[in-house]
């Protein structure tokens, strides 16, 4: 029984959960309440065991004292789906749907966008559009490793207006040019150390004794 209840798993989703500070203050009421967590991001929390109504009552009560609510069950599902149907949008689909992204997701849900937009942005603290701008750059990222499309090819699937459109938001995201990371990717090559992320590139080399 001990053993079940080790691998049981509830993921909360927290409104205006939205910093760093919302973090250290969703831990501290899980550690005060002896509540086990693993995964502790923005807008959720994964508790490890089994967690008792009573706890979650206790937890709710805590949280509202700091600005912070725990979400009912059907609005966090909600959440998780609008993040699937734009993964599949921007990473599984041949290609990205000629309409506006707005139109495209509130016809998914068949629910207003303004609604859809607002709950994620609460619960997130980015909005739907940055959320997909996200997802838009590793998908060019992972275009661009596969060397089979140029960045013109890239630009017409992914629904930019122009390539320099696409630049633009890849360098606003990563901090570079598409072209600065492709040139990585080859460097990569050649015993150099990468680190990328959506939010920053650092390049680091490592030079043999003597090599100028």
């Amino acid at each position: 029984m001990e053993k079940n209840e080790k691998l049981e798993r509830t993921a909360l989703h927290i409104k205006y959960m939205v910093s760093i500070r919302c973090k250290m203050i969703v831990k501290s009421e899980l550690d005060q309440l002896g509540l086990q967590y693993g995964v502790v991001e923005l807008g959720y929390v994964v508790v490890i065991g089994k967690m008792t109504f009573e706890q979650r009552d206790q937890l709710q009560i805590a949280l509202l004292k700091s600005g912070l609510e725990l979400m009912d069950d059907k609005n966090a599902l909600l959440i998780e789906k609008i993040k699937k149907v734009i993964i599949e949008m921007v990473h599984y689909a041949d290609d990205l749907p000629k309409i506006k992204n707005s139109i495209y997701i509130s016809e998914k849900f068949n629910v207003g966008y303004p609604y859809l937009s607002n709950l994620f942005s609460t619960v997130t603290g980015i909005t739907i559009e940055q959320y997909i701008l996200i997802h838009k750059i590793e998908r060019v990222k992972e275009l661009l490793l596969y060397d089979k499309l140029n960045l013109t090819e890239i630009s017409n699937k992914l629904n930019y207006s122009s390539v320099t459109h696409l630049s633009s938001q890849f360098k606003k995201v990563t901090g570079i040019t598409p072209g600065n990371f492709k040139q990585i990717k080859h460097e990569l090559k050649n015993n150099k150390i990468v680190n990328i992320s959506s939010s920053n590139v650092i390049l680091s080399k490592k030079y043999n004794k003597g090599s100028n």
